[in-house]
């Protein structure tokens, strides 16, 4: 069933301010992305095409993820985004999909990614340019665009543009958006304002559309790797993402 109408509409407009300043890139990152993108680099080359992983068999366990996480992995989600960092101070990850059947995971797709400028913290701050580690349900989407054929809940709101003072490459930043349940009321909007931990920790923290460089906070990925998202990732299957550098991923 979709979540739309006048509430949600109304709610997306009243938060936009928040979205701009938290989630996506500020008028700051909009000029590193400017130049990070012309740079073309090693993790934006082939974007556009999402790589479908080679099988996998009998994957008890996500790869590369130590107990402390993998303990925090919901005994029923049937579905992980991983989030593979490259470093704590690097903006460039991996996203793959995970998905699970008869108790095995298999490794079913992935894409170059990017993640918050500055990097990765366990101690999520507002506006400190990292995405924060951890393990956080998914089940809430949106963006500029109609919904592709979403199982979330799909808010359309023309509120979500990203601001046209800022380049043309992160105009379409939110044209999808999957919401990370970091700091947020689930059943909302991605774009709620909510902050049930306050605002000193941040929020607003997405998987939205890449514009070649490190974003504010969020995980950003192709247009046709946020549709394959959209297109399965399933709230019947509980997904969850679990995200971070290569180090506290398996600390």
């Amino acid at each position: 069933m979709r979540i739309a109408g006048a509430v949600r509409a109304a709610v997306a407009v009243a938060a936009c301010g928040v979205l701009l300043t938290s989630c996506g890139s500020s008028d700051d990152g909009a000029k590193d992305g400017t130049k990070d993108a012309a740079k073309k680099d090693d993790a934006g080359a082939g974007q556009a095409k999402g790589a479908k992983a080679p099988a996998t068999e009998d994957l008890k366990r996500i790869p590369d993820v130590g107990d402390r996480l993998q303990d925090k992995i919901p005994a029923n989600a049937q579905q992980v985004v991983a989030v593979y960092g490259q470093g704590e101070d690097s903006a460039k990850s991996t996203v793959v999909l995970y998905t699970k059947s008869d108790g095995t995971w298999d490794k079913t797709r992935s894409w170059p990614a990017h993640n918050g400028k500055k990097g990765w913290t366990t101690d999520h701050r507002e506006n400190d340019k990292r995405s924060p580690v951890g393990v956080f349900t998914l089940t809430d989407a949106g963006g500029v665009l109609a919904d592709p054929g979403a199982k979330f809940p799909y808010t359309q709101s023309a509120s979500m543009q990203a601001p046209h003072y800022w380049p043309k490459t992160h105009w379409h930043d939110f044209d999808y958006v999957i919401a990370i349940d970091y700091n947020r009321a689930k059943g909302t909007p991605p774009n709620d304002p909510n902050r049930p931990q306050g605002q000193a920790k941040g929020g607003s923290i997405w998987l939205h559309m890449d514009h070649g460089s490190g974003t504010s906070g969020c995980v950003s990925l192709s247009k046709p790797g946020m549709e394959y998202l959209l297109k399965n990732l399933d709230p019947k299957r509980h997904p969850v993402v679990v995200m971070g550098d290569k180090a506290n991923l398996k600390g």
